[in-house]
């Protein structure tokens, strides 16, 4: 399948002068279609500046990022919006839940800005709040909910628009164990199913089993593990 993400040369350095300091230094990646790529390193390391780059949320120093076979290169602020909200799927460590919207609105929003029609709305929602065990909470407001049932509706969301690619950023991390599983196996599933890629960033090893290939980030470089 089609690449749905590379990366080439990429650079973020921070400051100037003699205080400049490289984040990633000519980092490259490709992940294509059908594939769950897994990234680990420890705390400091650039994981986060990695998946803004590959977010298109954050402008490389230098190199070059393309998804879904569109380069982010000379983009402008509207063309970059409109590329994350039909290409790519966001999840967070925290929910980021919008307070004044209940469950089932929350993925109706996303799917409004995407331009799905009602009934494709209502369905993905539905099966998406269904596979993931969320779906008796659909009337409640974020307010009502646990830390890990807010997490399992910023995961719904992120499928909802059917983006080329998800990035994921510590999915499970306010999940128990089981819960945590089934999230993972879930993207694995919509990965393969319907070849889409996702990238997530972990500390917990547990998780890598559903993962084609697990890479560390070094040294502003990814290493094959």
């Amino acid at each position: 399948m089609s690449a749905k993400l590379i990366m080439k040369q990429v650079t973020k350095t921070y400051g100037d002068g003699a205080a400049t300091m490289s984040v990633l230094n000519k980092l490259n990646l490709e992940v294509k279609g059908g594939e769950f790529v897994a990234v680990l390193g420890p705390s400091g390391s650039g994981k986060s500046t990695f998946l803004s780059i590959a977010g298109a949320l954050l402008t490389p120093t230098s190199g070059e990022v393309a998804i879904d076979g569109e380069s982010l290169k000379d983009k402008s602020k509207g063309e970059l919006t409109r590329l994350r909200l039909e290409k790519i799927g966001f999840m967070f460590q925290s929910a980021q839940l919008l307070p004044y919207l209940k469950v089932e609105e929350q993925l109706h929003y996303v799917a409004k800005l995407a331009k799905l029609d009602a009934k494709e709305s209502r369905e993905r929602a539905s099966y998406l709040l269904k596979r993931l065990g969320i779906w008796e909470r659909r009337d409640h407001y974020p307010e009502k909910l646990s830390g890990g049932e807010k997490q399992r509706v910023a995961i719904a969301r992120a499928w909802m628009n059917k983006p080329a690619i998800l990035f994921a950023d510590e999915p499970t991390a306010s999940l128990d164990y089981k819960r945590g599983r089934e999230v993972v196996s879930m993207i694995a599933d919509e990965v393969k199913q319907e070849g889409k890629a996702a990238v997530m960033v972990t500390h917990d090893e547990r998780m890598l089993e559903w993962c084609d290939r697990v890479l560390r980030l070094q040294d502003g470089v990814l290493i094959d593990m």
